[in-house]
Order: C-alpha cells, then sequence, then structure tokens
C-alpha cells in the first residue's frame, strides 16, 4: 500500500469516528472525550478530535508489554517529537501507573513496563501545535462483578494473602502392627493340668490379673497364671483339662500405641530422619492421628523399599494391626514472604492468576510461583500483600470472565 493511499486510510477511519460521536464536549481548546472503540491503522484504539488522533496499542511480542502510541493529523502520521503526551493508567485498589514516553521511529514508546493484567481505566492527554485533546476510556479483561447475593449463593471465599510457613511433606504407605515388646506369649511356669481357664480371645485384661490355674505335676500343688502386661487376649492354645508344658498357652497384646510400618522409595528414604512428625490417615479419610518417626532400616529390600517406622497412639483400638494406611511425615519447612491457597490458582490467556477482590469486582492478578507445599504455594510476584483473593471457589469466577471469550485486545 503506497503512503498515499495509508494517509486516505487513515483519514477515512477518523471520519467515520467523528460522524459515529452523538455529541462531543468542549472547552476553549481543549477536548474531553468518552471511550472509542474505532480500531487504528496498527490495531490499537484510535482518539481522534477535530483533525488529529492518537492511537493506543500494546506490543508485547517477544518483550515485556510497553505501550506504543502513533499520532495523526488531518489523515498523515505526524513525527513523535511533535507530540506532548500524557497518559495514566486507573486500576483497581486505588493504583495510578503514570506512564512517561520516549521517542522511537514514527511512535512514542512507554519507558515503564504494562504490567498485567491489562485491565484499566486511561486517561490521555495530548497536544499538538497549541492544541490539547484529552481521552478517557475503559480496557478491562479478566473482571467481573457479582452481587452480594450471588457471592453468598456461589460460596466465594476470601482471604488475605500473607507470609506463610510452607510445610513440605512425603507422602508414603503401609500397614499397621503391634509394638513387638508389647505382645506377651504366657507359658505356664511348671508343667501341669490346667484345672480352670478364665479369660478368653477378645477379653482385655490387666497386669498380674490371673489367666489359668495349673495343678503341677510333680507336686500336685495348683498355681495362678497371671498377665504379666496389660492389654487384649488375641490367642488362646489351649483348653482346660489339657497339660501344659513349655508351650504358649496364651497371647496377650497391649494395642494401646501401635507401630505404622511405612514403604519408603529412595526418592523418600533421603529427606527422612528420626523424630520427624508423620500424620497417619486410614484409606477411607475417617480419622487421623499424628505420631514419629521412630526408626528408619538401614538396608534396603529387593525391591529397592526401606522399613520407616511410626509410633502412634491407640486408645480407641482404630488402628488395627494389618489395616493399610498412608502417611504425610513432614520433611521441612520454609517461611515466605508471601503465599496463596493452591486451590486458589486458575489459569487465563495461558497463565497463572488468582482471583482479586475490590468489593463486589473480582479481577485477576497474573502471580509468579514458586515452591508449594500442596495446600499452599508461595508467590514471587505479581500480588500485593494484604490483597483479598478468592481461595474457595474461583473457577466459578473463571467461567464468568471467559463466558464471553478470553479477549486480549488493546
Amino acid at each position: 500500500m503506497t503512503n498515499k493511499h495509508s494517509f486516505l486510510l487513515i483519514a477515512l477511519i477518523i471520519f467515520i469516528w467523528a460522524f459515529s460521536q452523538s455529541s462531543i464536549a468542549s472547552t476553549g481548546e481543549e477536548h474531553q472525550h468518552s471511550e472509542v472503540t474505532i480500531e487504528g491503522p496498527n490495531g490499537g484504539k484510535l482518539l481522534s478530535d477535530d483533525g488529529f488522533a492518537v492511537e493506543i496499542t500494546i506490543f508485547e511480542s517477544g518483550i515485556p508489554p510497553e505501550m506504543r502510541v502513533y499520532a495523526y493529523y488531518q489523515g498523515e502520521i505526524l513525527q513523535p517529537d511533535q507530540i506532548e503526551l500524557d497518559i495514566k493508567l486507573h486500576r483497581l485498589g486505588d493504583v495510578t501507573d503514570a506512564l512517561s514516553f520516549t521517542t522511537e521511529k514514527d511512535y512514542l514508546v512507554s519507558n515503564e513496563v504494562v504490567v498485567e493484567p491489562h485491565s484499566y481505566e486511561v486517561s490521555v492527554t495530548a497536544s499538538y501545535r497549541g492544541q490539547k485533546s484529552s481521552w478517557h476510556y475503559e480496557a478491562f479483561e479478566g473482571r467481573t462483578s457479582l452481587s452480594n447475593r450471588v457471592i453468598e449463593k456461589a460460596g466465594i471465599l476470601v482471604e488475605d494473602a500473607s507470609a506463610k510457613t510452607l510445610n513440605f511433606k512425603e507422602r508414603l504407605f503401609g500397614v499397621i502392627a503391634p509394638v513387638n515388646q508389647k505382645i506377651a506369649h504366657i507359658q505356664a511356669t511348671y508343667s501341669g493340668k490346667i484345672a480352670d481357664i478364665f479369660v478368653d480371645v477378645g477379653d482385655q485384661v490387666s497386669a498380674g490379673q490371673t489367666l489359668a490355674r495349673i495343678i503341677n505335676s510333680a507336686s500336685g500343688v495348683s498355681y495362678d497364671v497371671v498377665s504379666p502386661i496389660a492389654g487384649e487376649v488375641t490367642e488362646r492354645f489351649m483348653n482346660a483339662g489339657e497339660i501344659a508344658t513349655d508351650k504358649a498357652i496364651f497371647e496377650i497384646v497391649d494395642l494401646s500405641s501401635v507401630w505404622v510400618e511405612l514403604s519408603a522409595f529412595p526418592e523418600n528414604i533421603e529427606k527422612l530422619k528420626v523424630g520427624q512428625q508423620a500424620k497417619v490417615f486410614d484409606l477411607h479419610q475417617h480419622e487421623n492421628v499424628f505420631g514419629e518417626i521412630i526408626y528408619i532400616a538401614p538396608q534396603m529390600t529387593g525391591g529397592h523399599i526401606a522399613r520407616a517406622r511410626v509410633l502412634i497412639k491407640n486408645l480407641s483400638g482404630h488402628w488395627r494391626p494389618g489395616m493399610h494406611v498412608q502417611a504425610d511425615v513432614s520433611v521441612s519447612q520454609k517461611t515466605v514472604d508471601l503465599a496463596v491457597r493452591k486451590d486458589a490458582v486458575q489459569t487465563f490467556r495461558g497463565m497463572p492468576v488468582v482471583f482479586a477482590r475490590y468489593g463486589n469486582t473480582f479481577e485477576v492478578r497474573m502471580v509468579e510461583l514458586g515452591e508449594s507445599d500442596g495446600e499452599y504455594i508461595e508467590v514471587t510476584g505479581g500480588l500485593m500483600p494484604n490483597t483479598p483473593y478468592v481461595y474457595g471457589n474461583s473457577f466459578i469466577l473463571k467461567a464468568d470472565v471467559l463466558k464471553d471469550g478470553a479477549s486480549h485486545d488493546h
């Protein structure tokens, strides 16, 4: 396209815009205009006033986003050093970005990065040959507003972004086992006939309680067999009338505390240490209990698995030997200056975002993320401390802002 044709196109665009306006407020040489949607030759917003026009574009191809402004008069492009320009971006949260500009080629380019999101009200003042014009327009993206009723009905939950201590965990699986030292196999002190048995499988017994009476074969004198520990009778191997020799008569197990025998692979075992805390869950997530690692096997098995043992309380009897469980072992901690709940993070235009709340208005904040402990994730940029953000049902807000398409026009 020749320069002549380009100037004619610009002039035609400006004419169409001017014809479409119903009214323009003016005082002397300065004019104030509302939002304009006419697209300029470079794909930006074209703002025009009595033959003078500026085109606002955002350029972000391979570089951080910057604003580029082209100026025209009577359909012809102007040299950028002939223009005085003042642009302010008014964002939610009473934040205003004042841009300054440098001449480059046939446009003015902002010295500041136009940070994401590109959602703001724009105030533009430009002067050319003593003519001063002003415009104001809205350029919103990733923003939606909800009534209090809808916020409550949708279960939108909000908290302030703040410093957090991240607790890093290793998830392991294992099985409940009795504590070896709390298993008792009770035998007869002297061989003899079992005269009476006073307990059965499932009975709870106390330390020193009489379990059976035996008549000594050598002396004919009867004596009592008592329990050395408190616990539950888990096995009864003999009955009254039988001859007790050197075999066990009863097995009694104290299950007030039990072991959790966890299977740890090489990538897990490097992070495990005796004394670390573990949160143990049954596989149905009905109950959980905290315990401590008391032993880590020095050898791996043939399947490249090592045993890590956790001791837990079992006063209610919920944790039965043979039960399969999972455990989250706390292996390290890190305090970060800013973190949000991991569930709060959504994606918008391929970038991770959280929704910040300002009254009844919600808007995306593109965030730079660090480490996560599974519950919270570190925020290294894009969000100010103490900003209220949505952590519950934020997907509803994403669906609302995307319902008409996730455009990114400038």
